[in-house]
Parts: structure tokens; sequence; C-alpha cells
């Protein structure tokens, strides 16, 4: 009686629980987040904008690896090898096993003698496992050579870029200057080069800040269309793979993102550098544009309200060798 009502009780919380995500879901047309690659600076926070005015965290998604966590973790796990303490690695389980297989000896009726007769067999292991460990580790000091200038290896392990602080960190700031188009570009201080010679900024013109203004509308656009190969064109392949991810997830589920009347407001230009072959330019926008979910066969309403709404967003753009700027990320400001 007690089993089928725990029964019911966990089949009912789970339905509530399945009922609420679906609804969260479907209550706004587009998953937001932070998504992308911004270069150098994805594990960075862009700096506040008069657009977006409160400070907007690091991408979240991103193929881009984060710096020193993996050579973090491979030495930590090195370690854990090197030290498995007390009761890991082999020799732990097997003195787990005895000690174990001792108590159930006892709580079967065997009395003490069980534990000390596992306690004897535990003692001829130690011995035994005592001297293998003693061969293994002169062997293992006899083939292991002297390492010189290990200091110097240690300091040059960062890997390149990494480690040095940002050019918007060690440039004096100045007050911004307004464009002709509504953006608001911050003056390049100089000196910064020397503290991140991988980054520099730059500065970017008329033409780069209308070139913007006009990816905002189409990659809107053929995000709405579902047209893969504007999004191939007008994004980076990275970009590519979250929208083709989140468009095959509607599919799935039968309804139609509609993204109309897209509006620039506002925009001002965070930060724009150079990393080698590539710029970067990171733009705040605070735009307007009615963003739903339809359902494909019936055109119903599934999701978002169907009238204007104003979004404030971060949007990256990357160009290689002064080719055309492609969208290489997206992160939702903070409210």
């Amino acid at each position: 009686m007690h089993l089928g009502r725990f029964r019911f009780f966990a089949l009912l919380s789970a339905a509530f629980i399945a009922m609420a995500l679906v609804s969260v879901d479907f209550a706004e047309a587009r998953r937001g987040g932070s998504f992308g690659s911004r270069g150098f600076r994805t594990q960075q926070s862009a700096p506040p904008t008069r657009t977006a005015p409160n400070q907007t965290g690091p991408v979240e998604r991103s193929m881009t690896p984060a710096p020193s966590t993996a050579p973090r973790q491979q030495q930590t796990a090195a370690q854990q090898q090197q030290r498995p303490g007390m009761f890991g690695g082999l020799g732990g389980g097997l003195m787990r096993g005895i000690l174990i297989g001792g108590l159930f000896g006892m709580l079967l009726g065997y009395g003490f003698g069980g534990l000390a007769g596992a306690l004897g067999f535990l003692v001829q292991l130690l011995l035994i496992g005592g001297l293998v460990w003693l061969a293994m580790a002169f062997f293992r000091s006899r083939r292991q050579p002297a390492v010189a200038g290990g200091a110097r290896t240690q300091a040059s392990a960062g890997g390149p870029g990494f480690g040095h602080s940002s050019m918007r960190d060690a440039a004096p700031q100045s007050s911004p200057k307004a464009s002709a188009a509504g953006f608001t570009v911050p003056r390049i201080g100089g000196g910064a080069a020397a503290a991140a010679p991988q980054m520099t900024d730059i500065a970017v013109d008329q033409e780069d800040l209308d070139m913007f203004e006009r990816r905002l509308g189409e990659v809107q656009r053929a995000f709405a269309d579902e047209d893969h190969a504007a999004l191939r064109r007008l994004s980076t392949p990275e970009m590519v793979s979250y929208f083709s991810e989140e468009l095959a997830d509607n599919a799935k589920r039968g309804v139609r993102n509609e993204v109309t009347g897209v509006k620039l407001l506002q925009a001002d230009i965070a930060e724009a550098w150079n990393e080698g072959e590539d710029d970067y330019a990171t733009a705040a926008f605070r735009y307007e544009a009615t963003d739903v979910l339809r359902d494909r066969t019936t055109r119903a309403l599934a999701g978002g309200v169907d009238e204007p709404t104003e979004t404030v967003e971060l949007w990256t753009f990357v160009r290689r060798n002064g080719g055309d700027w492609k969208l290489s990320a997206i992160q939702e400001a903070a409210a």
C-alpha cells in the first residue's frame, strides 16, 4: 500500500516537472543566452556601454576552450594518480574487500576468527605489495633522467596569448566619440599594445558600422526564413551550427520562429581588436522586433508575444584579412 502510494506521488511529480519545462520552453520564442566565440576574449566580459550599461558575463557556450582549465585538470589528475591516497588504487580496493569480508564473516556467525583470518591474509598481501613497490621504485629511479632547466620550462608552459592583461584593462580611458549612424565608438588609448602583443585595439569606420547594422537585420531574416545558405554566408561555421541546432529543434516540435519588423534603436561599439589575421568587433544593440513561434501547419501562435518588443544584445563580428564581417557570437545583455 505504501509502495503504491509512493509510486503515484513520484509519477505525479515527474509529470508536473515535465509540464513546467514545456511551458517555460514555449513561453519565449527565442532561447536567448550566450553562444559563439570572441577569439582570445571569449572568456572575458565585454566592457559596459551606453546601450548595455550593465556588466555582461563571458560567452557561456563556445567551441573556444577556456585558457588554463585543461592543463590544471590534467595536473590535478596526474597528482591524484601519483598519490592515490590510503584507500585508492588496487591496494585500497583489496583492503576494502577484505575488511568487508571479515565483517560479513562476523555477522554470519563465524566470530572474530573470520576477521582474524582476513587480517592475516591482509598482512601477507601488504608484505608482498611492499616488496613489489620497492622493486618498481628502484627500477623507476634508474630509468628516469634528470631534467635541466625545470624552472624555465614551467614558466613558459602557459601558452601564447593567455595570462596577459587585455588592452582594455591597460589602455587609459577617454571620452567616447559619436558616429553619424548612432554608434558610439570608444577612442583608442596609446601604449596598450605592449601589455598584450597578441591583441591590438583597432578602429572601426563608418562603413563597418553600417555593415553591422545591416548584419543585424540580415541574420534575423535568414534565421526566420530558415535560409541555411544565407546563414553560412553571414555567420561563422560555429554560429551556423548553433542556428541549425535550434532550427532543427523547432522543426521537431512543429513550430517556426518568425522575426519581423527589426528596427535598430540604439547601438555602440564595446571594443574592437586584432588577433593576427582576424579582426573582432563587439557591438551592443538595442533593437525592436516581433519575435514569435507559430505552428507550422495552423499558423497559430505557439510562443512569444505578437507585438514589437525591445531586446538588448551584444553581437561580435569577425573578419579575416580585411574580408567581410561575419557574426561570431551573440550575448544576451544583463538586465
